[in-house]
């Protein structure tokens, strides 16, 4: 079950499955995990040092969930509304603002610090997906007891399945059982 994304991409994907719900492991059980995964992934803005908070990880691990609820959207099934809410007060939180790069360049960077900016980082990464196009091809398995994010690599757009050997095998015995019970 990989399916990696492309650049930076990789990252946002890679948050989602912090919670492997297929094996029961969560990469984020305490808030040090969660500033440890955040300074590998070179989110914390050069400031590894800072520590999480108990309220830092119920807010990352929230944010997680309203990804995932976005990326099962991209099946074309309804998004909570929930989801958006969360995203727009993790944007709020980060401080996101527009910042002029370069010639006719621009960038969202976070001008809130520490684990507000992290996941700011973290919702730029996703904006910039959405502008070129990627971000509908990360999408979530909708398997209930799987649900991993990966990166729908075929030319037309249309994987359902993490992985069509495991995840998409298992539904269609489930529907050939229901279908002949």
């Amino acid at each position: 079950m990989s399916n990696p994304a492309p650049g930076a991409l990789e990252t946002v994907r890679a948050f989602v499955n912090t919670l492997d719900i297929d094996d029961a492991i969560e990469e984020l059980a305490r808030p040090a995990d969660l500033g440890r995964w955040l300074a590998d992934h070179d989110l914390l803005g050069g400031s590894a040092s800072v520590r999480a908070t108990a309220e830092d990880l119920r807010h990352a691990t929230e944010l997680r969930e309203a990804l995932r609820a976005h990326l099962l959207a991209h099946h074309g099934q309804p998004l909570d509304p929930a989801a958006a809410a969360v995203l727009d007060t993790a944007a709020r939180r980060a401080r996101l603002t527009l910042r002029f790069t370069g010639d006719d360049d621009t960038a969202f960077e976070p001008d809130a610090a520490g684990i507000d900016g992290a996941l700011g980082r973290l919702l730029a990464l996703v904006k910039d997906a959405i502008d070129d196009g990627s971000w509908q091809r990360l999408k979530v398995c909708p398997a209930d007891d799987c649900l991993w994010a990966f990166y729908d690599a075929s030319r037309n757009r249309s994987a359902v399945w993490c992985d069509m050997r495991v995840c998409g095998n298992r539904a269609k015995v489930r529907g050939y059982r229901e279908r002949h019970a």
